[in-house]
């Protein structure tokens, strides 16, 4: 899988990627398709020192460059669907967040599962994977098969306000505590939820408020 973006993250999106990530605190963040370092630049800033910070980039040439700029970080050349591997090499358990710069557009369907079933794997059981997207393809097809992709892995994903100063302007989703049970189709794990609600509904009508 190729990496990259329509154009590098403004801060302002970046800042929005990134702020999951604990000030100082000594976490386990792992970027994904970092490019040219603005994210990686500014999740350094905000780990000062402390915690682990992996970037995982499968173009060589940037791997690289990366690497030169960005001594304290371990700069990774793989595929991103490799996380687990990447994590278990190095002796590291689980990341405690994810930051993401891939494409999603630009895969394809099985791609997209194949990925996020890395971050399923890869993520603690308190995790949080963070990706943005362009706000102009929101509404697509491919973009709503996408949320439904990550709702039906993590236990709560929400969208950020629309970072308008960005170029094109775009949007971030935060994906908060995987789900084991992630690693199953979208289809069985929107009719399990369906099955919760529907369940919760009858309670509810069951037990009338006093």
């Amino acid at each position: 899988m190729t990496i990259g973006a329509v154009a590098a993250s403004g801060r302002a999106l970046t800042r929005a990627a990134i702020a999951p990530v604990p000030t100082g605190a000594a976490v386990v963040v792992v970027e994904l398709g970092p490019g040219t370092g603005a994210m990686t630049t500014a999740i350094e800033q905000r780990l000062a020192g402390r915690g682990r910070q992996l970037a995982i980039e499968v173009n060589a040439r940037l791997a690289r460059a990366l690497s030169t700029r960005h001594p304290a970080v371990a700069v990774v050349q793989a595929d991103a669907a490799e996380l687990g591997t990447v994590l278990t090499d190095r002796g590291i358990a689980h990341a405690d967040v994810v930051v993401s710069g891939l494409p999603w557009a630009a895969f394809r369907p099985q791609q997209q599962a194949q990925l996020l079933d890395a971050m399923v794997t890869g993520l603690s059981p308190d995790g949080v994977f963070t990706t943005f997207a362009y706000v102009h393809s929101r509404w697509t097809p491919a973009a709503r098969r996408f949320r439904r992709e990550l709702e039906a892995r993590f236990e709560e994903v929400l969208i950020g306000r629309t970072v308008w100063r960005n170029l094109p302007p775009a949007l971030v989703y935060y994906a908060r505590r995987p789900t084991t049970a992630g690693r199953g189709t979208v289809r069985d794990q929107l009719r399990i939820r369906s099955a919760r609600r529907r369940s919760w509904t009858s309670s509810s009508r069951l037990c009338p408020s006093t």
